[in-house]
């Protein structure tokens, strides 16, 4: 190998051409043949001037990898000016690095290059004399790497891919593809491809140069193998012995189609289902083997004889077939159903069990006896009944009892408040009371029908479509009449219309009730009229009112007529009969029974929060007397239009009791002890008694409000205390201590009263209150 490729370089360096560099120009050769004086007449034209270049080029090539312990040459640098001492220098790619020049022009390398990393190096070299003077300028030359067979293919990856069993001979499966960093345009980059596996045996082949796996055969099977497991091989060197080497796998899936027939897995299916079955539903499924997958599976069903009407079979979900209901079943008429099924398939492709798939079964199936409810003869009953009568024998609605007992039937509705009755035993409808279309023209009702005593029971619905009798009088339909001053006889002023409830073909005829002396009524024959002018004149300021009785009929079967009072306006019109003012006339006046009934209620309503507004009153005066009533009434506030005796009335309250407690604190409470109520401890003074003059008391105010506190908190039947009591009351305890002038003595005073006794007998008392000693003053008590 290794003298191949020497002679393979030798003989690319043969190849080199030469390369002598020359930059003469015309203009310098025209220069040299013409004289000077040629020269100076053409100084209008500049002459470029080049310094020739004597470069001589050798193509050069260095081998990548070639190990390089000590610097070797590949080639030397030449010129064709001839100089004795010269020195070369160079730049470039890898200059002074990788590659090196001496004095002499050889060029070495001094360490090993990989092409795959760089394959080729760009530099300039410059010669100097001995001097260091350029003699010849830049000129560029290439350094080539060139390639050996030092990389290995890759591929990128595993792959996968798949194909349709039964698939034609040449299908494509997959591409593979790998990459050698070897030069492609040799040997060393150019792959063949090829299978690891004994190509015998393989369903596959792959390409040597493109890599395009494809199938060789067209009797893939799925069934038999699902999958495919390849090595490919990658050479270079074009697939020589000598070449490297790398392998991957490639996974080939195959994919289904039909080629399957489906069959049952068994000859004979029984099956039992009870009477009641419902329709539409599943009976049992009839199980099939298919090798396809799923969504490949296409089974078709037929049932062979008359059985059809009666059974049907759908796919399941998993393309099995599911035997439905299709007529309601009856144990009592048969009971037993016997068929034969069959299974067929449109393949894409010849099958492969087509001699061993079971494409035809038995059905066997056994209907199960019930208690089954009543069964009504009709799913719906529908009668007409006249309105405004009653009718014994409407219809009748019958059900019975499908099993081989047969049950009494009971019949009933479901509504109580449903006009019609119905015969429990008989099933016969009658009216309970008038009908009237007019309110309701339809009614719609369950009737039950139960096997007795009380068992399974069914029900139905009826309808009574209630016939129209003509039993309502027309009613007129008419705008507001005016009659202007100005009209002539037989002025057209109105015309009229009617309606009836009744749903009946109705012709309506007017006419007058009574005569009219003012207007007259012109029938059109089309169920209207017109109101007419008979005689004027009409005046606005007449205080007469106009109206006339118009007589209605609809001529129906019976006949029904009605007679309407209309009103007639007198206004002041224009010329052309459009009124510019009016007098009011009478108005027809009347309400409906529906408005009549809603201001009943609102009159009820009133009257009965009125009543329950006095109740409440009344309840609340009762409580507030029954207060009263009780054996002790807290914190009373008790006004007596009268005047008392001031402090010195002591015959008619004691007043020494508020101080008491401040000497020995009898009204104190202890809470082991019982103690009376503090008002139940004032008392009046005997008369004899004097009272010795009294002594602030610190706090006896404070104890009674105290004493008041701790009653109510033990108090389990008092009222709660709902007021706060403010009690303005200046005692020992405030800065300007009492005004009371029970502690005051008259003696401690700077003033004279001596004059109240000159004021007369109505200030006696306050004289001898202010005008004595205060020893003196209690004496006279």
């Amino acid at each position: 190998m290794m003298a191949w490729l020497q002679m393979w370089t030798i003989a690319i360096t043969a190849l080199s051409v030469s390369l002598a560099v020359s930059d003469s120009h015309f203009p310098l050769v025209e220069a040299e043949r013409l004289g000077e004086a040629e020269i100076v007449k053409k100084e209008t034209h500049p002459v470029l001037f080049r310094q020739k270049r004597d470069w001589i080029w050798n193509s050069l090539y260095v081998e990548e990898e070639k190990p390089a312990p000590i610097p070797y040459k590949i080639g030397q640098l030449k010129s064709s000016q001839r100089v004795d001492v010269k020195s070369f220098k160079i730049e470039g790619e890898g200059a002074n690095t990788i590659f090196h020049v001496d004095n002499k022009g050889d060029l070495f390398v001094s360490r090993s290059l990989d092409r795959e990393e760089k394959n080729a190096y760009h530099l300039t070299a410059t010669m100097f004399d001995g001097n260091n003077q350029l003699i010849e300028d830049s000129g560029e030359f290439v350094v080539q790497v060139t390639d050996i067979n030092d990389n290995t293919p890759v591929f990128p990856k595993t792959y996968n891919g798949s194909i349709m069993e039964r698939s034609t001979i040449g299908t494509k499966v997959i591409e593979v593809r790998a990459t050698d960093a070897d030069d492609p345009t040799t040997a060393n980059g150019e792959l063949k491809y090829s299978l690891i596996q004994d190509r015998a045996i393989s369903p596959f082949e792959i390409h040597s140069t493109t890599g395009v796996i494809s199938c060789k055969t067209n009797t893939l099977d799925r069934e038999s193998q699902s999958r495919f497991v390849l090595v490919v091989k990658a050479q270079d060197m074009r697939g020589m012995a000598s070449g490297s080497t790398s392998t991957t796998s490639v996974t080939i899936s195959i994919t289904d189609a039909n080629d399957n027939y489906a069959s049952f897995i068994r000859r004979i299916y029984e099956l039992q289902v009870p009477e009641d079955h419902k329709l539409n539903e599943k009976i049992g499924t009839l199980e099939l083997e298919d090798r396809d997958e799923i969504q490949n599976k296409e089974p078709i069903f037929t049932i062979l004889n008359e059985n059809s009407k009666m059974f049907n079979i759908e796919l399941s979900p998993n393309k099995d077939g599911n035997l439905m209901l299709k007529q309601a079943l009856d144990y009592e008429t048969k009971s037993i159903y016997t068929f034969a099924v069959q299974v067929r398939e449109t393949l894409r492709f010849p099958a492969d069990n087509k001699n061993s798939a079971v494409t035809t079964a038995q059905v066997n199936i056994k209907v199960l006896d019930v208690d089954e409810a009543p069964l009504f003869s009709q799913p719906i009953y529908t009668f007409n009944v006249m309105e405004e009568r009653t009718v014994n024998n409407i219809g009748s609605v019958k059900a019975r009892d499908p099993d081989r007992a047969n049950k009494t039937i009971r019949y009933s509705i479901l509504d109580k408040d449903c006009p019609i009755g119905i015969h429990p035993f008989t099933g016969q409808l009658s009216t309970q009371r008038t009908l009237d279309r007019e309110l309701e023209a339809t009614h719609m009702f369950q009737v039950k029908a139960q096997e007795e005593p009380s068992g399974l029971e069914s029900f139905v619905k009826v309808n009574i479509i209630v016939q129209d009798v003509n039993d309502n009088k027309p009613e007129l339909n008419v705008d507001d009449i005016f009659v202007c001053e100005n009209d002539r006889t037989n002025t057209v002023i109105g015309t009229l219309r009617a309606t009836d409830k009744d749903d009946q073909p109705v012709s309506f005829t007017f006419s007058l009730a009574s005569d009219n002396s003012n207007f007259s009524i012109r029938d059109n024959g089309n169920s209207t009229a017109d109101i007419m002018v008979k005689q004027g004149p009409f005046n606005l300021d007449d205080p007469k009112d106009y109206s006339l009785d118009v007589r209605i009929s609809d001529g129906g079967s019976p006949l029904q007529a009605s007679t309407t009072k209309l009103a007639i306006k007198s206004c002041r019109c224009d010329a052309r009969r459009i009124p510019t003012q009016c007098k009011a006339g009478a108005r027809r006046m009347g309400v409906s029974v529906h408005a009549l009934i809603a201001i009943l209620l609102c009159i009820l309503t009133i009257l009965v929060i009125v009543i329950l507004f006095v109740m409440r009153k009344r309840y609340q005066k009762d409580s507030l007397v029954s207060m009263k009533n009780s054996g002790e009434i807290h914190e009373q506030l008790v006004t007596y239009d009268e005047e008392g005796g001031g402090e010195m009335d002591t015959n008619g309250y004691d007043v020494s009791i508020l101080s008491s407690a401040c000497h020995d604190g009898s009204l104190l409470r202890h809470p082991d002890h019982q103690h009376p109520s503090l008002y139940a401890m004032v008392q009046k003074a005997p008369p004899h008694h004097h009272l010795a003059p009294p002594t602030a008391c610190k706090g006896d105010m404070a104890v009674m409000i105290e004493v008041k506190k701790d009653e109510a908190d033990h108090d389990r039947d008092g009222f709660p205390y709902d007021t706060l009591h403010v009690y303005g009351y200046e005692g020992p305890e405030s800065l300007a201590e009492s005004l009371s002038s029970l502690g005051t003595s008259s003696t401690g005073s700077n003033l004279d009263y001596d004059f109240l006794n000159d004021w007369g007998p109505r200030f006696r008392t306050l004289a001898e209150l202010y005008g004595v000693d205060g020893p003196e003053y209690y004496h006279q008590y």
